[in-house]
């Protein structure tokens, strides 16, 4: 990684590499991510669907009739040592077989987690899975989960927003809860490798995610198995964690990225309150299979 120097500050100007739509469980559409994107002064941005690249043309149309370049990414669910780890890949080929299997399987198992899920909650909650279905914006394109099921939650006057439902009866506390069959961050590194794509783990070290953060070691064993890079400046993260987390980009030479986890009305996260900076988009850009979309 010569010539990358890893910041050691969340940067005040750059680009949002982590942000969600339609296609998964965001609220707004790829049109809007860029066109919000480009009234902020971004340098550019990133679409990061759930297992999914359905929303990469509709974002890339936009990004090109507005003039903001665009990373074109996925977040990818997986697990490490039963710890439940969201990875962020960006700049793969999105043809490659082995993605797209892996992006298939995920999905579908998603699907019937959701379902499972939404059967056990209907016994004592006023949602059905019609509900459910009610919530999906962009139809069998849509990654769904437990964010569509907060959101017919919402409808049914349940909660009042996303967020109280996930502190509630969708928490991955809850007794409804069922997690997803996922493949490890290994089969993650070694399917985004072969597709040419560059992969970092996202919110590495949020307390609100597991009862256990990615240690030391497992974050080791995935920088052995070919990580790129770290997402540190990200609001789940801890100060404290930062530190670690930076401490543990140095130690194993890994890229340092940030984003705000943007998912529209989904979430109180604003669009562009922690930043990648340029010097490493370019460096993902350098690495990636594809080139970068203006």
């Amino acid at each position: 990684m010569s010539g990358y120097e890893i910041p050691q500050e969340p940067p005040q100007t750059g680009w949002d590499l982590h942000c969600h739509t339609v296609f998964s469980d965001g609220t707004e559409t790829s049109r809007t991510l860029v066109e919000l994107a480009k009234e902020r002064g971004l340098h550019g941005v990133a679409i990061t669907d759930h297992d999914t690249t359905a929303g990469w043309v509709p974002a890339q149309e936009a990004a090109s009739e507005l003039g903001l370049p665009l990373v074109r990414g996925t977040e990818i669910t997986a697990e490490h040592e039963g710890v439940s780890v969201h990875m962020l890949a960006y700049q793969y080929d999105p043809r490659n077989r082995h993605i797209c299997d892996l992006f298939a399987r995920t999905r579908q198992r998603r699907l019937e987690r959701t379902k499972h899920m939404v059967e056990r909650i209907a016994k004592d909650y006023p949602i059905t899975w019609d509900d459910v279905l009610r919530q999906v914006k962009a139809g069998g394109r849509t990654t769904m989960g437990r964010p569509h099921i907060a959101d017919a939650l919402v409808e049914a006057g349940v909660y009042a927003t996303r967020s109280d439902a996930f502190a509630g009866v969708v928490s991955s506390h809850s007794p409804y809860y069922i997690p997803t069959p996922s493949p490890t961050t290994i089969d993650v590194i070694h399917a985004v490798e072969d597709a040419g794509g560059v992969i970092v783990v996202a919110h590495a070290a949020d307390p609100s995610r597991n009862r256990h953060v990615l240690s030391d070691e497992q974050i080791a064993a995935m920088a052995d198995a070919g990580l790129d890079g770290i997402e540190v400046w990200h609001r789940g993260n801890p100060p404290e964690q930062r530190e670690r987390l930076l401490g543990l980009a140095e130690r194993y030479q890994l890229l340092v990225t940030g984003g705000s986890d943007w998912h529209g009305a989904g979430k109180p996260n604003a669009l562009g309150e922690f930043l990648t900076d340029d010097a490493t988009v370019r460096e993902i850009v350098r690495r990636g299979a594809i080139p970068l979309w203006k």
